[in-house]
């Protein structure tokens, strides 16, 4: 099974990629995974990437779709994988379109994890993060024993300011503004399915489950 996991920040795709992965035995790849592991590698196109990377700029489509290519090549997908992070542009997916039709492969599903957008800002402003140890809270979710306290060594939590309200506001209508051009275009295609967010974990995995138990069938 081919499948492109999207959602806003805050929508538990880690969470969601983690359990399908495990039950479908499929490859998990994220766009910094492919970057790092072409590097790592050391193969033409990580280099090429690198140097983008070193200087700060963006990597080129076309560097980009040879390293995605060079990575759906690899055996670990002969059953399938979940793409996280790519495509970010129509120009990608259709890119992705034609790679996936030279390897006589096609996708299933786009799975999008739908959460509204106030119940993200909840998500993610009520983080809170121990400066000492790094252990991570959440005031609602996971808060600590002792209000504002690190339950490991006492220290008082801090919220990070990429955390704060406006910037965390910010920050997913930027997200909303690049995905939503690519979800109308996977709408269109036939690719689209929405899950929603807003529920326990594992209830949002068992809506998913059953849409992907549809492909084994």
């Amino acid at each position: 099974m081919n499948l492109i996991l999207m959602g806003l920040p805050g929508a538990g795709k880690g969470t969601q990629a983690e359990k399908i992965v495990e039950k479908y035995e499929i490859p998990h790849i994220s766009t910094g995974d492919m970057f790092r592991l072409a590097i790592k590698e050391g193969t033409a196109l990580g280099k090429e990437a690198k140097s983008y990377m070193d200087k700060g700029e963006l990597v080129p489509d076309e560097v980009t779709i040879g390293i995605v290519r060079e990575r759906l090549s690899k055996p670990d997908t002969e059953k399938g994988f979940l793409l996280d992070g790519f495509p970010r542009t129509i120009a990608q997916a259709e890119a992705l379109e034609n790679l996936l039709d030279d390897m006589n492969e096609s996708l299933n599903y786009v799975l999008h994890i739908d959460v509204p957008k106030d119940k993200l800002v909840e998500r993610l402003t009520g983080r809170r993060i121990c400066p000492t140890c790094g252990a991570t809270y959440h005031v609602v979710f996971n808060p600590p024993k002792v209000d504002g306290k690190c339950d490991n060594d006492g220290a008082e939590l801090i919220q990070r300011e990429d955390d704060q309200p406006e910037t965390v506001k910010t920050r997913l209508e930027v997200n909303v503004e690049q995905a939503q051009p690519l979800l109308d275009f996977y709408r269109e295609k036939g690719y689209l399915v929405s899950f929603e967010g807003d529920k326990d974990i594992n209830d949002v995995f068992k809506d998913i489950d059953v849409k992907l138990g549809e492909l084994a069938e």
